[in-house]
């Protein structure tokens, strides 16, 4: 039997203007605005809270914009989409590819924001339905790991009042259709290392003259793919990305320091710090052994937490989800390596969430890919950050249903 929450979100979502939202999606993903420069995306969504009835702000922590809509008596239920875009170059081949040199949504904000957009429309058309608050939250620097962080300092819930619980979602690979949702872990924390190694520059004509930092960061980049396989536990989910590596001018100067840019992604705090620990001692022992002149310096940058749902709230979501999608929609496939800053949100566990993907591959990408399985063609489409991405517009109208149907399993029928 469809709860009455499932029935009331496929009836306010009968009839969305898939045409308008399409083509907000269009444009938001030709004018795409890296972290902290959202001012046009902010713009575009703050118009349509307004025109929708929600009482909004702009320039929440920095570029944040927020919608609140109150309802009467109930729960204050937040509804968040992150806007910023990516430093790729697009090679879609969409005509509405990317305007922007060098900037892409290639990990699905311009959906998050359409749908975010599509579904605080039809909640406030809707307001006879439920009772309570909406808090709607256009996010910026998600990929930086600031945003959060800076909208909540800068007195989100101070000034527009604390929810008792968050939704968010996320586009990702996948056969259109499907709706991954686990009730407690769904996504590792990331930690951003930046290395410098120190050498002595010269001729390269003369490299016994030299310390050569360039042959020196080669071995710490070898080095450093050992700390996964023989130092975390074959039963941990960890991984070293060496994203970047940076040295020199010219073809015959040996530079004075190498950068050495990494990414970790780790499910638990005891794992990161035998990591940073290991990157540490590798990075040290190198530079020692290679006789640079002083010891490499070695910085934390970004840091994301574990996305970690709380399992009453998210198994009530998917819950209505799978009434509203139909059976084999929903299914937990298990925590993921990606990271995201939506738990700063939460205070540190103080306010359950559920967050769950939306999977957005075409239908025809993904019939073609190469591969008889699940795993296989996974891993052959075009995935989040890469320069392929693109998805598929048929699913505007389910990812605004997710969070409309979400939210009405969370607030009190009127």
């Amino acid at each position: 039997m469809t709860s009455a929450a499932a029935r009331t979100a496929l009836d306010l979502t009968s009839d969305l203007p898939v045409p308008d939202l399409e083509d907000l999606y269009r444009d938001l993903h030709r004018n795409p605005e890296l972290s902290l420069r959202e001012h046009r995306t902010a713009g575009k969504l703050a118009e349509r809270l307004e025109r929708a009835g929600f009482e909004t702000a702009q320039g929440v922590g920095g570029t944040g914009v927020v919608g609140r809509l109150a309802n009467g008596d109930g729960p204050t239920v937040l509804l968040r989409a992150d806007m910023d875009a990516l430093p790729v170059q697009e090679a879609t081949g969409l005509a509405y590819a990317s305007q922007a040199d060098g900037v892409m949504h290639a990990c699905g904000h311009d959906l998050h924001v359409t749908w975010l957009t599509g579904a605080a429309g039809a909640l406030a058309a809707g307001r006879d339905t439920w009772r309570g608050t909406l808090l709607v939250v256009g996010q910026p620097a998600e990929e930086s790991g600031q945003g959060a962080a800076r909208m909540v300092a800068d007195g989100l819930y101070d000034r527009y009042g604390r929810p008792d619980v968050l939704l968010g979602q996320h586009a990702a690979p996948g056969p259109a259709g499907l709706y991954p949702h686990s009730p407690g872990l769904i996504m590792s924390a990331a930690t951003d290392v930046d290395i410098v190694v120190h050498g002595r520059g010269g001729h390269g004509s003369r490299p016994e003259a030299t310390v050569d930092p360039v042959v020196t960061a080669a071995y710490l980049v070898t080095r450093l793919q050992t700390v996964v396989s023989r130092e975390v536990a074959a039963g941990e989910s960890a991984v070293l990305t060496v994203g970047r590596i940076e040295a020199g001018t010219r073809h015959n100067i040996i530079p004075s320091e190498a950068r050495v840019a990494l990414n970790l992604r780790t499910q638990s705090e005891e794992v990161r710090q035998r990591m940073l620990a290991a990157i540490r001692r590798i990075a040290l022992g190198e530079c020692l052994a290679a006789g640079c002149p002083r010891e490499p310096g070695i910085t934390i940058g970004n840091t994301f937490p574990v996305t970690v749902n709380d399992a009453p709230t998210d198994a009530t979501v998917a819950a209505v989800h799978g009434e509203v999608f139909g059976a084999g929609t929903v299914f937990d496939p298990g925590p993921a390596m990606g990271s995201e800053d939506f738990p700063m949100l939460a205070l540190d566990g103080a306010i359950p969430y559920s967050y769950w993907f939306v999977t957005t591959t075409p239908a025809e990408v993904w019939d073609n890919a190469p591969g008889d399985t699940f795993p296989e063609k996974f891993a052959a489409v075009p995935s989040n950050h890469s320069p392929h991405f693109a998805p598929d517009l048929s699913v505007i109208a389910p990812g605004v249903r997710t969070l409309v149907s979400g939210a009405l399993a969370l607030l009190p029928a009127a």
